[in-house]
């Protein structure tokens, strides 16, 4: 994409029609802390394109990326290999340039892949009814928040100290000026099931609860069995929420509908989607049926035309860009359409069979990687019921050994210090995530330099 700036006449007629005396007033409500106070170091203010697009390569060459080294980060991001079909299909001119229904009717080939993109994930989380994609898995917990009050009429929710900082930080930013009460518990490094303790968990609950927010497998890569969970929501007439943020793991445990969830949202990203830098990514909603209309965002609904052919309707869509802004479920949603389509083409290349068999691969490459680095003096495997992902407990703070990892080449994990500033006592946690795209190599490179930088 190239960057054609505007001319200074440009600027200035542009400036006369809003009627800003210059560009600055058009920051003011940018706190002055928050603005540059001179020139970003090392980029000048002019020269040829060929000599900018130089640099910049020269620039982004510094980095360490995914595909280059050993690669074991995840914590809401994972590296899986997605075949050259998905982009392939994704591109097409029919697709890339009709991502979004805003003319549903004639848009026929997005919405059958929206039906069948919602019909794969209602299977996944177990659940009845799944809408048509969302912002990404942090903004469709807050979602499922603002629902579960809808739902209940209470304003309390409990959050499980093992759901990812970032995501209760979504909710926190998206709650600052209403009056919902959010209690998020103390996560800690129990050995074998750190996070939280799920029957302190149970406990918090009470009349005045909407729901209760919990993450499997959480941020430590624990897999709990959240049915006693489920139960004691529901013997307080809360609802029980399910974070899923690794998506491939429905592959391999019991799916959250099965334990009695009432409302399971997630981050789709792992299949058919790549890294990209952060996004864009993917949401994941689903429900009870019972709560269907007031499920956020879109949904999309089979039926028949005039002649009684199969056709695809947007059925319910409660989003501000339909209805009067008040009557909304969501004034945040989104259609993350080309990535919920990355999603579809992926899982229908898999199919149920080869989920199941991805899943046992990263489940299984997860545990030999997890048994030879416990072998290094030092170092606890603090998680033992995981899927891909588990914590390793350093005898040292964990951030400096991911850069001196870093220096040897291999991206090692994610540190506990870096997602709880504020948690001491998890600063020696190291979070681990192995997938299919982990060679043998990878594995005795990562051995090696740990061994090496904890010597």
């Amino acid at each position: 994409m190239r960057y054609l700036p505007l001319s200074p006449s440009d600027r200035e007629a542009m400036l006369a029609v809003i009627g800003a005396p210059d560009i600055d007033a058009l920051f003011v409500d940018v706190p002055a802390s928050a603005r540059l106070k001179s020139p970003i170091e090392g980029i000048p203010n002019h020269m040829p394109e060929q000599l900018v697009e130089r640099q910049l390569g020269a620039m982004a060459g510094k980095n360490l990326t995914a595909g280059t080294v050993p690669f074991f980060v995840g914590c809401g991001a994972y590296k899986h290999h997605v075949p050259a079909s998905v982009d392939h299909i994704i591109q097409r001119g029919e697709f890339l340039t009709a991502y979004t229904p805003y003319q549903p009717e004639i848009a026929q080939g997005t919405l059958q892949y929206l039906f069948e993109f919602q019909t794969q994930v209602a299977r996944l989380t177990g659940m009845d009814v799944a809408n048509a994609s969302m912002y990404d898995g942090s903004t469709a917990m807050t979602e499922a928040v603002f629902m579960a009050r809808r739902v209940t009429r209470r304003k309390k929710a409990v959050i499980s100290g093992g759901v990812h900082p970032h995501y209760v930080g979504v909710v926190n930013t998206l709650t600052r000026f209403t009056d919902d009460e959010i209690v998020t518990h103390t996560p800690d490094l129990t050995p074998g099931a750190p996070g939280d303790d799920l029957a302190a968990l149970a406990a918090a609950i009470d009349d005045q609860t909407s729901c209760v927010v919990v993450q499997n497998p959480n941020i430590f890569g624990h897999v709990a069995d959240l049915t006693p969970l489920a139960e004691a929501a529901h013997a307080k007439g809360a609802l029980l929420i399910v974070v899923v943020t690794e998506v491939i793991s429905l592959g391999a445990i019991k799916s959250p509908g099965e334990m009695g969830a009432d409302i399971v949202v997630g981050e789709g990203q792992s299949i058919g989607n790549g890294l990209n830098f952060g996004g864009p990514y993917l949401g994941l909603f689903a429900c009870r049926e019972k709560h269907v209309r007031q499920m956020p965002g879109r949904l999309c609904g089979e039926t028949v035309d005039a002649d009684g052919k199969r056709g695809f309707v947007l059925t319910l869509s409660t989003r501000e860009q339909h209805i009067r802004r008040e009557k909304a479920t969501s004034n945040i949603c989104t259609n993350s359409g080309l990535c919920a389509l990355a999603f579809t083409a992926h899982m229908t290349l898999l199919g149920e069979k080869g989920l199941r068999q991805l899943a046992a691969l990263n489940h299984a490459r997860a545990v030999q990687l997890a048994d030879r680095l416990a072998q290094i003096p030092g170092v606890e495997l603090a998680t033992t019921s995981f899927f891909n992902e588990f914590t390793l407990k350093l005898p040292k703070e964990a951030r400096p050994v991911i850069r001196a990892l870093a220096d040897k080449g291999v991206l090692g994990g994610v540190s506990l210090g870096r997602l709880f500033p504020d948690a001491p006592g998890l600063h020696n946690g190291l979070v681990v995530a192995v997938t299919e795209t982990a060679t043998d190599e990878d594995f005795n490179a990562f051995e090696d330099a740990l061994d090496e930088v904890l010597a």
